[in-house]
């Protein structure tokens, strides 16, 4: 496992990171394989956990907390000292995501609210300080309300968080620009993948000024990019991915990622391809696929050994940038 500076925070973190959202609750999804698989993630040098207070309630905070408390043990016993980081995220109030322009501060993320999750974090994970707190939706218009700019730097010297950041809506990189640009985050998650490549137009050059750590989430497309979907593909009822992968998006998914399986030689697979075409961006400080099973965490942690793709593969996977609108459907 490669490491990188996470921004001005000058943590050293995994460039593999973990995303949790699996383990709140998903069909299918058992916390003694969670736990498992996340056990192995940190004997492969992954150092980096992001979760979310609405994954599953708390429930996925919780998991998280069983293993620092596990290798916390492990270390106290003699064991490799590792330091491992904690991300989670404050929900909505009205639990509505993504979040929409006409949401006020106090729809969303009202200050005593704002503390409340974060105390609530704290107890799931079972720790003193959590290294990063995020608000899991953002519109930068709730800084034009001067509560929130007080709120961010009350958490910040409050003792109960290391940093801040924001985890931006699907399709917006620029609704965030304006919280970086004032100096008010330390983090920044974006989706960023070889389909939504806009993030490298205005918000990665305004994270670099600021130096500003960048998260790089949903790597393969919600699994488009994993060369697994079909025009036939189905989920369990309940499934979120019913919702999102409506006829009209499944379709132009399916094409857009079979128009890449051209590429794949030597060997090369497709999530393979995904994750390290990330990694040729320096300015992304980590990237969280969602992982539930021990065989793909193994898998996606050693696309860091092997880097960033050749200049040429990356050059050709440029082209396949699809930028895209949010819709009722891309929530």
């Amino acid at each position: 496992m490669r490491y990188r500076r996470f921004g001005r925070t000058g943590w050293n973190v995994s460039e593999i990171g973990y995303g949790m959202w699996g383990m709140g609750g998903w069909t299918g999804s058992q916390d003694a394989e969670s736990l498992d698989s996340l056990q192995r993630a940190v004997d492969l040098g992954c150092n980096f956990f992001d979760t979310a207070f609405a994954y599953g309630d708390g429930h996925s905070e919780q998991l998280l907390g069983k293993i620092l408390r596990s290798n916390a043990a492990k270390t106290a016993a003699g064991g490799p000292d590792k330091k491992l980081y904690a991300a989670t995220k404050i929900p909505p109030k009205n639990r509505r995501w993504p979040s929409r322009p006409d949401y006020s501060l106090d729809d969303s993320y009202p200050p005593d609210y704002i503390e409340d999750y974060v105390d609530k974090s704290l107890k799931n994970i079972g720790v003193k300080a959590l290294d990063l707190i995020q608000f899991h939706t953002w519109e930068d218009k709730w800084l034009d309300d001067a509560r929130l700019p007080r709120a961010i730097e009350k958490l910040r010297g409050g003792g109960k968080v290391r940093a801040v950041g924001i985890s931006l809506n699907r399709w917006q990189p620029a609704n965030g620009i304006r919280a970086v640009r004032q100096g008010l985050v330390d983090a920044v998650q974006v989706i960023y993948n070889i389909f939504d490549q806009n993030p490298e137009d205005e918000l990665f050059p305004a994270c670099r000024e600021k130096d500003v750590a960048v998260i790089a989430r949903v790597p393969f497309d919600e699994g488009s990019l994993t060369g697994t979907l079909t025009l036939d593909s189905k989920w369990p009822q309940g499934d979120w991915r019913n919702t999102y992968f409506v006829a009209e998006n499944l379709k132009a998914s399916v094409a857009r990622a079979d128009a890449l399986k051209p590429l794949l030689r030597d060997g090369l697979t497709m999530p393979e391809m995904a994750l390290r075409f990330i990694l040729n961006n320096r300015d992304v400080g980590t990237i969280i696929p969602g992982m539930r099973k021990r065989k793909n965490v193994e898998v996606n942690l050693a696309a860091s050994e092997k880097g960033p793709l050749p200049a040429p593969l990356h050059a050709e996977l440029r082209k396949h940038r699809w930028d895209r609108r949010p819709t009722k459907w891309s929530q």
